[in-house]
């Protein structure tokens, strides 16, 4: 193991890894101008590296940094894969933020979600977010074995009729019988965003990236589906325990392309036929622990071996398993069309979604306002892409299945219409 004396500057100048910052008010997702960022190595707390200014979306000019060499992170290595960074966050009117331990693996971007509390609510003059080591890389207990199925009372008391995906997860932050351990609100997507980045390397092949991403995707939507701890009489959703859950890490930042990778198939999970419920899919390293599941250092291995994401999870979990996709989504106004929405698109899909852009453009003003003619016109299309370069969606200026849903969730989390 490294002397932990230089976490975070272990690094190579011949690699980098780029970061980008977006601070929002705790208040609701209103983006903070003008906050001052100041970014150092974790291990070197008092030499500053970079010092930035957020715009009017609340957000930095994405930066490089440095970053270790990149097989580190996409072989199995004793050697931290990934670089440690400070980043401390200063605004009139907030409440200081200092994010500590924020993890920059080369040739990837990462994303840190920061959010500021008024002065006038906050508790404190400074909120410190210490985040963990990755749990690749650092020793977690393992997970105890589970049924992939299982049993329910199918009267529908409590479990669901249908797979639902939820707005939100209550995330206990510790074993399930600590009760002094704090529980979250947090929407889905970015629940499973931090899992994904929290359990394995953004560096890896996108097709292992797509796999673990789907067995977190089935792994968290069997534990809604079953209500499985409200069914143990406990009043939240999951654990971010490695031995009971996955692990979720409070504050720490995701990563461009897994964004980008769980906006596409949020609503999706494994699988089996006469099986209702989503499969309760086990995974572990598969090289410090092994299991009767997906090895995710496997996973990458079969990735690099031109394995499809359905042959790896075949691989692991058998010929039988298949990708459904949800019946419903929670907390959004209007469902997918089922088609996207370009140039020359007309109709009541159109201006709602035109509606929604206009909201949203009262706290992004970035996004120029449109007509809600239910028109899909030039300026709506640009209108689209800067909303997409805003959050992190490919610029296409069309609304396609991660750009609906990531209109809807930003017009409920601007309009506050879904509060927990």
């Amino acid at each position: 193991m490294p002397d932990y004396s230089l976490r975070g500057a272990q690094t190579d100048g011949n690699y980098k890894g780029k970061l980008q910052i977006n601070v929002t008010s705790t208040l609701g997702l209103i983006p903070i101008p003008d906050a001052t960022v100041t970014i150092s190595y974790t291990g070197v707390p008092d030499v500053t590296v970079e010092r930035l200014s957020t715009d009017s979306s609340g957000q930095t000019e994405e930066i490089e940094l440095s970053a270790p060499p990149l097989e580190y992170s996409v072989e199995p290595s004793e050697v931290m894969p990934y670089s440690e960074y400070n980043i401390q966050v200063d605004a009139p009117g907030y409440e200081s933020v200092m994010i500590s331990g924020t993890e920059i693996l080369p040739d990837v971007t990462a994303l840190q979600p920061i959010q500021m509390t008024p002065i006038e609510t906050a508790d404190e003059n400074e909120e410190t977010i210490v985040i963990p080591g990755h749990t690749l890389y650092e020793e977690y207990p393992p997970k105890i074995p589970e049924d992939e199925i299982k049993p329910m009372d199918e009267s529908g008391e409590i479990v669901l009729s249908r797979v639902v995906i939820p707005e939100y997860v209550v995330v206990h932050d510790g074993v399930p019988n600590d009760s002094t351990a704090p529980n979250y609100y947090v929407r889905y997507r970015d629940y499973i965003k931090n899992v994904v980045s929290s359990e394995i390397y953004a560096t890896w092949e996108e097709n292992a990236i797509y796999a673990n991403t789907l067995a977190i995707l089935s792994f968290t939507l069997n534990r809604v589906y079953t209500e499985w701890y409200r069914n143990k009489g406990y009043n939240f959703t999951i654990t971010s325990s490695t031995a009971y859950d996955q692990k979720w890490m409070y504050g720490r930042n995701i990563y461009e392309n897994v964004d980008r990778v769980v906006d596409s198939i949020f609503a999706n999970f494994l699988s089996r036929p006469g099986v209702r419920q989503p499969i309760f899919t086990s995974y572990c390293d598969g090289r410090r622990v092994t299991c009767d599941g997906l090895s995710q250092w496997g996973s990458q291995y079969l990735a690099n071996e031109g394995y499809t994401p359905i042959e790896i999870i075949r691989y692991y979990y058998g010929s039988d398993m298949y990708i459904n996709s949800a019946d419903s989504i929670s907390g959004v106004p209007s469902s997918w069309p089922g088609y996207n929405l370009t140039i020359g698109s007309t109709g009541e899909k159109v201006r709602q979604m035109q509606a929604q852009l206009n909201r949203i453009a009262q706290n992004y003003p970035a996004i120029p306002t449109i007509a809600v003619d239910g028109i899909f016109g030039p300026a709506t299309a640009e209108a689209v892409r800067t909303f997409q370069r805003i959050f992190n969606l490919p610029q296409s200026g069309i609304v396609d299945f991660p750009t609906w849903y990531s209109i809807s969730n930003i017009y409920v989390g601007v309009s506050r219409i879904a509060e927990p």
